[in-house]
């Protein structure tokens, strides 16, 4: 079954007991499923945004219709799939979700041969490998002490008995011990080395690999501290490597490492072992759209991160945390990513659309700020900004404005290639920032 984010779908009855499974669950509560096996980004419930392990893939409505929300990707459950598209997509070709995650990632798409023209949502993981070794390589080359065995005359360490004994008679003047040192050819290093090796033998994985020169660097480093690779060991290695990585020091190597298992364990994913099982690869587009944005509204934002940064709080005595998605550099203008579809509010309910305005006007009450964007995809070519005026009871006080801007999206049934695709978004890019900055 095929569908788009933000969308409601009738659902055929034959799969609707199997889909009752994962619908109208949130998906904290599906990750730690006994049957689960389940890779959800962003891969933290708490880092990104305290409400995120509430979302639920989907919900089902009058036992008829199937309605999503941000989440995309793919889930199954024994004989059902769900294929979860962008709305910007035509069911094959979501180029957007890919030209998001290239950016995301720093890696230019244009620059690859085998760039996708069917939503593959497994090279999110690939693209995103490279940064995150980047990442664990600026804090050095994992060390961990392992056990390893000598036999010479300059004892260092308990001497081993049997292996002597079985070893060194009759007497050679050599003793055998163990000793306890620190390693870089370890059970990181060879995980990292496994997930190197297994991306080299798909399509673009020797492109991925070899893009930049510190790619080129940091893979040869790790090639060159793990002289003991040996394919066969695959399974061992993954095994070894089921409890994370908890080290003050090397605190970007648990992100990487949970990272290589998903890579390593993708068929696992894919193809679910037994009809109870649920597998899958969910990506909350919603935090992937801030992501992006964050990106190409540089310099003229900063992107707020939960935890990272600044703490901004909303009162005095450090009470009641607030965390802005955008605050311009001297702040005092205000913006929201929304990744919802902003130009069909009126089918929200006034409620719900009422809400979409909230935490912008707080901060912009927060940072005095008379001006808040709203910033959102949008399919329709209509480029001219939606300015609302906040009212206030006395006359000749300004209360701010709210400001909606929607970037365009390209209609990807018109585009040729993704070359095609990712030219227009450029030159959409840019007439965007041109709008804010002629409004600002």
């Amino acid at each position: 079954m095929k569908t788009t984010d933000f969308n409601k779908k009738e659902i055929d009855s034959k799969e609707l007991a199997d889909i009752k499974t994962i619908s109208n669950v949130s998906l904290s509560e599906l990750a730690v499923r006994n049957e689960s096996n389940l890779l959800i980004f962003p891969d933290s419930f708490t880092e990104y945004d305290e409400n995120f392990g509430k979302k639920t893939i989907c919900h089902i409505l009058d036992d008829k219709f199937l309605v999503t929300n941000s989440i995309v990707g793919f889930v199954g459950k024994g004989k059902s799939h769900l294929s979860i598209h962008s709305r910007f997509s035509n069911g094959i070709k979501d180029y957007f979700l890919h030209y998001m995650i290239g950016k995301l990632a720093g890696i230019n798409l244009l620059n690859l041969n085998h760039t996708t023209d069917e939503e593959d949502i497994f090279n999110f993981l690939i693209y995103l490998f490279p940064q995150f070794l980047k990442r664990a390589l600026k804090q050095g080359i994992y060390k961990q002490y392992i056990n390893k065995d000598y036999n010479d005359t300059c004892v260092r360490g308990p001497i081993n008995i049997s292996r002597h004994i079985h070893t060194n008679l009759p007497f050679n003047g050599k003793i055998a011990y163990s000793k306890r040192e620190y390693n870089y050819d370890n059970n990181i290093t060879q995980l990292i080395r496994h997930t190197i090796e297994f991306i080299r033998k798909i399509p673009i994985g020797n492109e991925i690999l070899n893009f930049d020169y510190e790619i080129k660097q940091n893979v040869n480093q790790i090639m060159t501290v793990t002289p003991k690779y040996v394919s066969r060991d695959l399974n061992s290695v993954i095994n070894r490597n089921l409890r994370p990585v908890n080290h003050p020091y090397y605190s970007e190597y648990t992100t990487l490492q949970k990272l290589c298992l998903q890579i390593l364990r993708y068929e696992e994913l894919k193809y679910g072992n037994n009809n109870n099982e649920i597998y899958g690869l969910l990506i909350d587009a919603a935090w992937l759209w801030e992501e992006y944005l964050g990106i190409i509204l540089y310099p003229h934002f900063y992107h707020y991160r939960k935890n990272k940064g600044t703490r901004l709080n909303l009162f005095e005595n450090n009470f009641q945390q607030i965390i802005p998605d955008y605050l311009s550099m001297d702040k005092r203008i205000v913006a929201d990513a929304k990744y919802i579809p902003l130009d069909k509010e009126h089918e929200y309910g006034e409620e719900k659309a009422t809400a979409v305005y909230y935490k912008t006007i707080t901060y912009m009450y927060r940072f005095c700020s008379d001006i808040g964007f709203l910033l959102y995809p949008k399919s329709n070519n209509n480029f001219n900004p939606i300015i609302y005026n906040i009212k206030t009871e006395k006359d000749g006080i300004n209360g701010g404005k709210i400001i909606k801007l929607g970037l365009q999206i390209p209609d990807v049934s018109k585009c040729n290639c993704f070359a095609e695709f990712a030219e227009l978004m450029g030159q959409n890019e840019k007439d965007f920032i041109s709008k804010y900055e002629h409004i600002n």
